[in-house]
């Protein structure tokens, strides 16, 4: 169910469509809450492919793991940009300890480290516990 952000009406949206920009079966708007969430959404090596590769927008996916003290200080600045940037843009979190495929696939040696996709395609990577400067200025460059 995902609730449309103009009229409030509750939309039914199959998990296979969410990717495909629905619209609000009331008032037609389209329901881009639903394909840029105001928070991190949390992936699998089994979600991957759906959440990031057929997206069709630009996705921040934060690679970490729960004992990584870099990694912790990285995780607040997220959520405030998933919030700041929701409409725009979708932040996914992949724990590399488990999800390795994912991790060896991009070849993650240190954490954190963020990969930047646009339209499905691999376009930067940005690796340690950046400041929030830093990350923005990245996001802006995938967001034009």
């Amino acid at each position: 169910m995902v609730k449309c952000p103009r009229c409030g009406a509750k939309n039914r949206v199959p998990r296979e469509r969410i990717n495909q920009r629905p619209i609000c079966g009331r008032c037609k708007t389209p329901l881009k809450k639903a394909d840029f969430p105001a928070v991190p959404v949390d992936i699998t090596d089994q979600t991957f492919n759906r959440e990031v590769l057929s997206f069709s927008g630009p996705v921040l996916v934060d690679c970490w793991a729960p004992w990584c003290g870099p990694c912790r200080m990285v995780g607040p600045i997220l959520v405030q940009l998933a919030s700041e940037y929701a409409g725009r843009l979708k932040i996914a979190k992949l724990n590399v300890d488990e999800n390795p495929a994912t991790a060896s696939r991009y070849g993650i040696q240190s954490i954190p480290t963020m990969l930047l996709f646009k339209n499905g395609n691999h376009v930067n990577t940005l690796v340690g516990a950046l400041p929030r400067d830093e990350i923005e200025r990245q996001l802006r460059i995938i967001l034009t």
